[in-house]
């Protein structure tokens, strides 16, 4: 096959070495990696056939997320975070043995009403300050009394809330919904789960039985602040392309649409194929870095559906066909995204089905 201009490279190498940082952080507790979203744009059944061997479960947003990873042969333990919200996929639940996130009032009336041929394993989620989902702290005992009797719920419950201001360690936030989930499920004897990736590396506290690592096993910081080197998380995806073009404009010439960007003296511009159309973000700013031969390159002009424009004063040396690194190894997400107005996860999320990936 030929390598398309656009391509990602997945290192699974990095994979390893990220699962192997969780738990150096997080020994005592078992390990549940998300994996949602195509498993944050990096390929959903490929990252769980790397990882099905390594952690302890699997955790997805949606019920067919799961369907498709049992489709692929992946057997391990798979928690379906939101849950399901009508009657219909219980049974979907218990023929490809998956748990369920029940963070409402309406599943449990689902539960309550439904006669099912074996159990469902369930995590039972308390909002303690995300305000998305989760029972209300008021309704905890309650509705934890009324899950506990359905029949078709395997008594042998979990436990589980999501932090909201994790990522920035000066924020109190995250210590106080800890202290009322302790409080809440104290003297229950289920497991307990309740770190995301910055909970793992910023709060050791949040430490209980499972830990749930997100974007810190594809290698970017979880923090506000941080970095992925500061932490040794190894980038997973590299995002490539190559010169297809290159062009001599004088002084005061522009560039791209909206001619944003205008030249300042006589210099080499370098078209790389791929843009928006690819996952590449819109909105990166002029003087973007990419790297070429490990030379740090600015954007020069807008970003366009299916190639960019770099300014290559620097390299005067480039050729057609030279690779161009857009983000990963050498060049982290978290700083692409920085210059574009958003964070890493919009990024690793984005990249569309034309862009050829490539495992390592």
């Amino acid at each position: 096959m030929i390598q398309a201009a656009a391509h990602v490279k997945l290192n699974m190498q990095a994979l390893r070495h990220n699962v192997d940082r969780v738990r150096e952080y997080a020994p005592e507790s078992k390990v549940m990696a998300v994996i949602k979203a195509n498993a944050y744009g990096h390929g959903m059944v490929t990252i769980a056939q790397h990882l099905s061997s390594n952690v302890d479960a699997l955790a997805v947003a949606r019920i067919d997320e799961a369907v498709r990873l049992r489709a692929a042969n992946i057997t391990g333990r798979i928690l379906v975070l939101q849950g399901f919200t009508q009657a219909e996929e219980l049974d979907v639940f218990l023929q490809y043995q998956l748990d369920a996130v029940v963070h409402s009032e309406q599943q449990i009336q689902i539960l309550e009403a439904a006669s099912l041929d074996s159990q469902l394993s369930v995590f039972f989620k308390v909002d303690t300050g995300m305000n998305r989902l989760g029972v209300l702290p008021k309704q905890f005992s309650k509705l934890l009394l009324r899950l506990q009797q359905c029949a078709s719920v395997n008594p042998s419950i979990s436990f589980m809330t999501h932090f909201s201001n994790a990522d920035d360690i000066q924020d109190n936030k995250t210590a106080q919904q800890l202290a009322l989930f302790e409080q809440l499920t104290k003297g229950y004897g289920g497991d307990k789960s309740c770190a995301n990736s910055a909970a793992i590396v910023a709060w050791p506290e949040a430490r209980t039985d499972w830990v749930r690592p997100g974007l810190m096993l594809y290698g970017v910081s979880p923090l506000l602040h941080g970095t992925a080197k500061s932490l040794d998380l190894k980038p997973v995806m590299s995002l490539y392309s190559r010169i297809i073009a290159l062009k001599q404009v004088t002084k005061g010439e522009a560039v791209g649409y909206g001619s944003g960007w205008v030249a300042e003296k006589e210099m080499l511009i370098g078209v790389v194929s791929i843009g928006y159309g690819d996952g590449y973000p819109r909105y990166a700013k002029n003087g973007t870095p990419v790297l070429i031969a490990n030379t740090r390159v600015p954007l020069a002009g807008r970003v366009s559906m299916d190639m960019l424009t770099i300014d290559l004063s620097t390299c005067p040396k480039t050729k057609i066909g030279d690779k161009v690194t857009l983000w990963g190894e050498g060049l982290p997400v978290e700083e692409i995204a920085s210059y574009s107005g958003t964070i890493p996860y919009t990024l690793l999320c984005g990249i569309t089905r034309r862009v050829q990936v490539i495992s390592i």
